[in-house]
Formats: C-alpha cells, sequence, structure tokens
C-alpha cells in the first residue's frame, strides 16, 4: 500500500514540471488527494461496505472537483493534473502510467447494468476537456487531444482529435519521430498534444484554400495578359478571397515571384 502512494507522489515530479517537493505534492495537489481517497474508497468497496465507500468518494469531490467511483479499476502511477470537472465512471478501468487533464469524462453511453464506461491500457493520456465515452477500449501509448470526443476503439499508440475523435496520422519524418521520442523521453506530453498537430479536416481544407487562392492569383495574371493583348474580359464581381485568416499560425504561405504559393506544384 505504502509503496503504491510512494509511486503516486513520485509520478508527479516525472510528468509536472511545475512540482518542486514531496511536501508540496502532498498538500496542493488535488489529483493526488483524489487518486489517494479513491485508493481507499476502492478498498472499503471490495471489502462490501458500499456505503462508507461512497461516502469517502463524496468526500473526496466535495474537496478536490474529481469524481472517481469507488469501483473503478485505477493502476499504478496514476496522475490527474489541474483535475477540475474530472469523472471516472463505476465500470471504467485504468491501466499502469496512465494521465488525465482537467475536465476529462470517462463516461457511459448507456443506463444498462454491466460494462458501460472506456477501458484505458497503460501510458495512456487524455487531454483537457477530452470525453471517453463508454465502453471502448484505448490501447496501450494511446493519445486522445484536448476537448476530443472519442466513441470508438483506439489502436495501441495512436493519437485521436476533434469532435468526433479522429485519428492522426503518424510522423513520417526525422525531425517529427525526434520530437516524439523527446517527449517520451522527458515523460511530458502536455494534454495529448504537440505543437505541429493540426487538426486533420482542418489542415485538408487549409491545403484546399491555399490552392484556390493561387489558382485566382493565376486567373488574374491570365487576364490582365488578355487585355493587354486586346481582348476583352467580363468584369464579374467577386467575393474577397482571404484564405490566410484561417490559415494555421496565421501566417501567410511564402509566394514566388510571379504570385504562386511556394509548394504549389500545379
Amino acid at each position: 500500500m505504502f509503496r503504491r502512494i510512494r509511486e503516486d507522489i513520485q509520478c508527479v515530479f516525472e510528468r509536472d514540471p511545475a512540482a518542486r517537493n514531496v511536501f508540496e505534492v502532498l498538500t496542493t495537489y488535488p489529483g493526488v488527494h483524489a487518486v489517494l481517497a479513491h485508493r481507499a474508497s476502492h478498498a472499503l468497496w471490495n471489502m462490501g461496505l458500499k456505503w462508507p465507500a461512497r461516502l469517502n468518494s463524496a468526500l473526496a469531490r466535495w474537496l478536490t472537483g474529481i469524481e472517481i467511483h469507488p469501483d473503478a479499476k485505477i493502476g499504478r502511477r496514476f496522475f490527474i493534473d489541474h483535475g477540475m470537472g474530472v469523472v471516472i465512471g463505476e465500470t471504467a478501468e485504468i491501466g499502469d502510467d496512465c494521465t488525465l487533464y482537467h475536465g476529462v469524462t470517462l463516461g457511459g453511453t448507456s443506463w444498462d447494468k454491466g460494462k458501460r464506461h472506456p477501458t484505458l491500457g497503460t501510458n495512456v493520456v487524455v487531454g483537457a476537456g477530452a470525453k471517453v465515452l463508454g465502453p471502448i477500449t484505448l490501447g496501450d501509448g494511446a493519445r486522445v487531444g484536448s476537448n476530443a470526443v472519442v466513441v470508438k476503439d483506439v489502436a495501441t499508440s495512436e493519437t485521436v482529435i476533434g469532435v468526433p475523435g479522429r485519428l492522426v496520422a503518424r510522423p513520417t519524418s526525422d525531425k517529427e519521430r525526434a520530437r516524439q521520442a523527446m517527449a517520451k523521453k522527458i515523460g511530458f506530453d502536455a494534454y495529448g498534444m504537440t505543437q505541429e498537430m493540426t487538426d486533420p479536416v482542418a489542415n485538408a481544407i487549409n491545403h484546399m484554400l491555399d490552392h484556390i487562392h493561387a489558382m485566382d492569383s493565376r486567373m488574374e495574371v491570365m487576364c490582365r495578359e488578355i487585355e493587354r493583348l486586346g481582348g476583352e474580359v467580363e468584369k464579374v464581381p467577386l467575393p474577397e478571397l482571404d484564405a490566410y485568416e484561417i490559415h494555421d499560425g496565421g501566417e501567410k504561405p511564402a509566394q514566388t515571384g510571379d504570385n504562386t504559393l511556394v509548394g504549389d506544384k500545379d
């Protein structure tokens, strides 16, 4: 028991750069308080003392803002960062070395008895505000991005973002793989996201807008050339197109001297 408590405290230093010492963690980290309270509630529940287990769980919720059902099964070195608003349902199962951020729900989608909450493998990270719903399984090393809604199984080491949850492509370049390896090495994968990670749908739309903007620029050049050669071009008013307002990071892609976007191959 005491070994598990030591592990629950020590894992905080591996995943939260703000943690300074054991005394601070024990006295000011609601995520740690909630996990320790759950260990006690779960033991009472398994002994058949259901009401005391629920009462202890309710007190922990009142003190920490984190609700964990006493029957939920939680592995070793489980860390809840910040914690407020976290809800973990009765039949949820969480493996070793998992991390949840604030506002996460491991909830059910049915009022039927039996398994109705998620199962998390080992080393799973669920970002702030994410909702993982139903009797689904998140494989070992899975990542759920902030505010994602996941209702289907996630395979080992996959990353899911968006509403509804969509898989993110695996890193393909050496640079991306190196960043991922470093994040894993230092034990910090904040909110299940990286700076370079984009929503796949938004990314596709951005590429389409870039292409449309490039084609629009070329059409303007063609119209000017037709007019210079003596031809007539009908002046049809078009709505102004500014793809850069929603372009990732708000920065304009670089352009070449002929007004085409760098990287445009058409």
